[in-house]
């Protein structure tokens, strides 16, 4: 019988009730992990990823926090070490999308927003991460969820390209200072994945089909997708991969400058 990849792992995975994280919170226990399942105002969908980790047999736990305030990025890591005593395996998923503004409308809320989210809270999430992997002697994984508009801008959407762009730069930084630590950080970068950052094209079938024709599988991602390669990362078959951005795009990134 195959062993499970993550058997007697412990993963905290950020804005886990609903799309790729509550995706990959399943995937992570079917292969043999305990979660810790987080979400902003989604109450009852993190209460539903937990109970799905909890029919594998795996154990969950649900804890509240806005990943941008320090504050309560200090309190949930307090309640998962409080609950598992450990845990090996930090996926920074939660995120605001876009705003839509371009740059000379973009109100300094709103950038600060996207900032303080996607940036910040990764930020809080690894630091407090590597803290506690430095008191247990080393190793763990940090899967950073980006974007590929990290590489590949949109109009109106400087706020959600910025953010996601220096996570990508920390992602890479830190493969380098965690090294020694035998940390291993590693990115996702999806392309259009069917979570409700598109809720609209999923409840509209004729816009999904409009917005997916300039991608060459002519098709979104299932967040289960992503999260079979975050199994990877996150086990010991990807323990020699550190620093790369793994995109998962339907072949969207080649597609640049066709027909020009």
């Amino acid at each position: 019988m195959t062993t499970a990849r993550l058997e007697g792992k412990v993963a905290l995975i950020t804005g886990s009730d609903s799309g790729i994280g509550k995706a990959t919170a399943i995937a992570f226990a079917r292969e043999g992990a305990d979660v810790v399942v987080t979400y902003l105002h989604d109450a009852d969908g993190a209460t539903a990823t937990a109970e799905a980790v909890e029919a594998t047999g795996h154990n969950a736990i649900v804890v509240q926090a806005d990943i941008g305030e320090e504050e309560q990025v200090e309190a949930m890591f307090d309640q998962a070490v409080s609950r598992f005593g450990y845990f090996e395996i930090l996926m920074n998923n939660a995120g605001v999308d876009a705003s839509g503004n371009e740059v000379a409308d973009l109100p300094t809320d709103v950038w600060d927003k996207a900032i303080r989210t996607n940036v910040y809270g990764p930020f809080f999430c690894c630091r407090r991460f590597i803290q506690l992997r430095k008191r247990a002697g080393g190793g763990g994984k940090i899967i950073n969820v980006t974007s590929v508009h990290a590489d590949i801008p949109n109009a109106g959407g400087a706020d959600y390209d910025c953010s996601k762009g220096a996570v990508r730069m920390l992602t890479r930084t830190l493969a380098l200072e965690l090294a020694p630590l035998k940390i291993n950080v590693n990115s996702l970068a999806p392309g259009m994945v069917l979570t409700p950052f598109n809720q609209a094209a999923i409840d509209d079938p004729d816009l999904l089909d409009e917005q997916v024709q300039s991608i060459p599988w002519k098709r979104a991602a299932d967040p289960a997708e992503i999260a079979r390669l975050a199994v990877f990362l996150a086990s010991s078959d990807a323990d020699y991969v550190s620093g790369s951005t793994y995109t998962m795009d339907g072949g969207l990134s080649r597609n640049l400058g066709q027909g020009a």
